[in-house]
């Protein structure tokens, strides 16, 4: 793996971990740089006056342990590479 790869593959630690603790607040999305997604995510929860935040935290949480399971490689090709933005 090259070394942009490797800066890439670091991302997936940090934004899974924030997904899975911070998912309703679209946390991870902005690490990824999906800044639309994010901003959704964190419109969505505020906006509501947290009644969306339950399934944007479920979301989050998914995202975060998908993200957490791909190995580096593949967390590169889908999220960075393609800009996989949901699921």
């Amino acid at each position: 793996m090259s070394n942009a790869s490797s800066n890439q593959a670091d991302k997936k630690v940090i934004a899974g971990v924030c997904g899975i603790l911070l998912g309703a607040l679209g946390v991870h999305k902005f690490i990824l740089g999906y800044t639309t997604e994010g901003i959704i995510m964190l419109v969505a929860s505020l906006l509501s006056c947290g009644l969306l935040s339950p399934i944007m935290g479920i979301l989050g949480l998914v995202e975060g342990i998908i993200y957490l399971t791909k190995a580096d490689d593949e967390f590169v090709s889908t999220y960075v590479t393609n800009k996989k933005g949901w699921l």
